[in-house]
């Protein structure tokens, strides 16, 4: 007898069987390429954080300051139009017992670190511009970003969004990205928190030669391979099905090689190509939940994170018209949240209390709900409802992310599951540091 089939026999000595060893080793050896291909295709959660938000702003009006620019019109838009939290409250629909609690920390979220994710846009914010200007541009862009992560400005994470791969702007997509790489690596090397952005995708092919162009710098610079990875913007009907019927966005996922951190949906663009009227382009259109639904399919167990897009309606103007910018705000933010977009562009400033409000009253009003949850499915105790795995692991990482934004903190998490955040990390699937 073969040592496997020894301690199978240890491990079974009390039950009858009909199959030899050999059978199992048969059936493991004719699933062993799925096995190899199902752990690379879906890896699950990657175990980072991700943003609540991608603020995107143009390449010319990207300045040191930016960050820091945008916390103080925030904070200044919430003096203005909502001073307290009892008429901030009242503005969104909070409950009173939300009220305070998510007005102080959306106040001390602005204060500390009012954007999580910016993104230096090449493209459609800031257009075609002569060779020489966007060369320029691209370098200043790089200077500032190591000097941000240099000096302790950065924004966690920070990155340019090039133009895409179509024929018409190609050389010049490439080119900023090798500028804005190059200086990044002649200042001291990549930061830790770089995201690329690779709008307007269509078809597979343009993944691939994104890939390559990632490989041949990481070449070129003795780069470990893998270093560089980028988002996938989708913009076009194209990117959600193709030609032959298949939704090409899985094929985008396949095609990026690992390489791949998120999937952007682009608002306008992607609703324009359906040939949705100006008026009715928005996050909530049907059109859009289609393309969304797709997204979140492909992506799902990849390690793939999703991004909704974003509203063009502006607050700004009379106390009315921003009140009901960002009542609009806050319901669209708070309708992606449920539909498991945990991530979504903001446009303006005025944007920024209303995305913290949605996000932190979100993830503050389930904690106690969630948390004996996942403490009922630990501990095995009964209730009226019986959890499976694969719900704790979605109440895990429910509680992650509440962590990670700073809606909830990590005493009162313990506090209530008696879980450090280790053990979340282990409930949702994610890797465990050391």
């Amino acid at each position: 007898m073969g040592q496997d089939e020894t301690v199978r026999a240890g491990r079974y000595a009390a039950v009858a069987t009909s199959l030899t060893g050999a059978v199992h080793e048969e059936i493991g050896a004719s699933l062993a390429v799925v096995d190899a291909d199902l752990a690379r295709r879906f890896p699950g959660d990657p175990g980072t954080r991700q943003p609540v938000h991608t603020v995107y702003v143009p390449a010319d009006a990207f300045a040191a300051d930016i960050i820091r620019s945008w916390g103080d019109q925030a904070l200044a838009a919430l003096d203005e139009h909502a001073p307290d939290a009892a008429s901030f409250a009242a503005v969104l629909g909070l409950d009173d017992r939300l009220a305070g609690p998510v007005h102080a920390r959306v106040r001390a979220k602005l204060e500390r670190e009012p954007v999580e994710d910016l993104r230096i846009d090449f493209e459609d914010g800031y257009g075609p511009r002569p060779d020489a200007e966007e060369d320029g541009a691209a370098v200043r862009a790089a200077r500032l970003v190591a000097e941000a992560y240099e000096t302790g400005t950065a924004a966690p994470y920070m990155g340019i969004r090039m133009k895409c791969m179509e024929a018409a702007v190609r050389d010049r997509g490439i080119r900023t990205l090798d500028i804005f790489l190059t200086g990044l690596m002649d200042a001291g090397g990549l930061p830790g928190g770089l995201v690329l952005t690779l709008p307007k995708v269509t078809y597979a092919e343009q993944v691939t030669a994104m890939v390559r162009l990632c490989e041949e710098f990481e070449k070129a610079r003795g780069l470990e391979p893998g270093r560089i990875g980028f988002e996938i913007q989708i913009e076009t009907t194209q990117s959600i099905l193709g030609p032959d019927g298949r939704a090409t966005v899985a094929r985008m996922i396949d095609a990026a090689e690992g390489r791949a951190t998120g999937l952007h949906y682009g608002t306008f663009d992607y609703s324009a190509s359906c040939g949705v009227s100006a008026a009715y382009q928005s996050m909530d259109h049907p059109a859009a939940d289609h393309a969304k639904a797709v997204m979140q399919v492909a992506a799902a167990g990849t390690g793939v994170r999703l991004s909704d897009g974003s509203t063009n309606v502006l607050p700004v103007g009379p106390g009315s018209q921003v009140h009901d910018a960002w009542r609009l705000h806050h319901g669209l933010v708070r309708r992606s949240l449920a539909r498991a977009y945990y991530q979504g562009w903001d446009m303006h400033p005025g944007h920024l209390p209303t995305r913290y409000a949605a996000v932190y009253a979100f993830y503050r009003e389930g904690l106690e709900q969630a948390a004996a949850r996942l403490t009922a499915y630990v501990n095995r105790a009964g209730g009226d409802v019986m959890d499976e795995p694969a719900t704790a692991k979605a109440l895990s990482g429910y509680l992650l992310r509440g962590l990670d934004c700073g809606a909830l903190d990590a005493d009162e998490v313990t506090g209530l599951t008696g879980l450090a955040r280790t053990d979340l990390d282990g409930l949702a699937g994610r890797p465990v540091a050391s």
